[in-house]
């Protein structure tokens, strides 16, 4: 895992003092915009995982995403009782995680376009499995009218349903997964993962079992990913089978290029710049996704490492500039 440099700690440090300040001088709205950001930064980072460390390309990380949302539904008592989220929240995770582990044993013994495509197509069975049965409101969807109750034993140390201390609680589970995500890369297993990534037939001739390391990796991403699925729904209150489809995945995916793959810092950045942009574009006119287009292409082609060297690239253009 490539070292933060004391600028990106200094950056790193000010932007978490920047999210924290926010619900004290933003009003409701850029609240729960910021809220859901960083939602989707952490599902970035899990896929971040897959596409950017380990060279695995997936097109159904929504799959994983999506059932752990559509758990927390089935999990309720009823559609008007809260469930606990001590109980739910570990059952969304390990759901996810399961379903991860199953795909994942088998979609790993394909390899280029044919494990994305794998990958897709088991991802569709799925967005199928809610969309054209009963479960959960079939296509329709199903609400989710009361927020899970945090009360341990009586005492509740937060209000999922007040939407500061949800804001926190997911600037909490951002931090939380950004540090874990840190320190799994920074050991052993997550040097094999980048080694396998560079030749993964000479990890093998080393002794790494690479299937094995492939198949934790993609399980972990699809924890991490259920994780964020359950807090989406949480913030919602509403699931739908479009949280399953191939166009979330497509979506999450944009998020780790824009930001820059291979970094976690990226995927966040990612996931800040293309919500952010959505949400200007379409404020700005019905043809947004004209103006949405441009601006992936722009980045593309003028920043191949993504947002997050932004920076070196400038410094690189300046020093080329001055020479030339």
């Amino acid at each position: 895992m490539t070292q933060l440099t004391l600028a990106g700690r200094v950056a790193l440090v000010v932007a978490l003092c920047a999210l924290a300040a926010l619900p004290l001088l933003a009003g409701k709205f850029y609240v729960d915009l910021v809220a859901r950001i960083m939602i989707m930064a952490v599902f970035a980072m899990s896929l971040d995982l897959l596409v950017g460390v380990t060279g695995l390309v997936s097109l159904g990380h929504a799959a994983f995403f999506g059932v752990a949302s559509y758990l927390l539904v089935l999990a309720a008592p009823s559609q008007y009782a809260a469930v606990s989220l001590w109980t739910s929240l570990p059952l969304a995770v390990a759901a996810s995680a399961l379903l991860s582990l199953a795909i994942g044993a088998l979609a790993l013994r394909t390899r280029g376009v044919y494990f994305i495509m794998v990958t897709l197509a088991f991802s569709q069975m799925i967005y199928f499995v809610f969309h054209d049965t009963k479960v959960a409101g079939g296509s329709d969807g199903a609400y989710i009218y009361v927020k899970p109750d945090a009360s341990l034993g009586g005492w509740s140390p937060f209000n999922l349903g007040d939407g500061v201390q949800f804001y926190y609680a997911m600037l909490a589970l951002l931090a939380l997964t950004f540090a874990f995500l840190r320190m799994l890369l920074a050991s052993r297993f997550g040097r094999a993962l980048r080694g396998i990534r560079s030749n993964e037939q000479r990890m093998r001739a080393l002794g790494f079992n690479t299937y094995a390391y492939k198949l934790a990796a993609f399980t972990i991403a699809g924890a991490i990913a259920g994780l964020a699925g359950y807090f989406a729904a949480v913030q919602f209150g509403f699931v739908n089978p479009e949280m399953l489809s191939w166009h979330q995945s497509a979506n999450v995916l944009l998020m780790v290029i824009l930001g820059g793959m291979g970094n976690l810092v990226g995927a966040v950045i990612g996931a800040f710049a293309l919500v952010l942009a959505q949400d200007l574009f379409s404020s700005l006119t019905k043809h947004w996704l004209l103006l949405m287009g441009a601006f992936v292409i722009t980045v593309v082609v003028v920043l191949p490492g993504g947002l997050v060297g932004a920076g070196a690239a400038w410094r690189e253009w300046r020093a080329k500039s001055r020479h030339g």
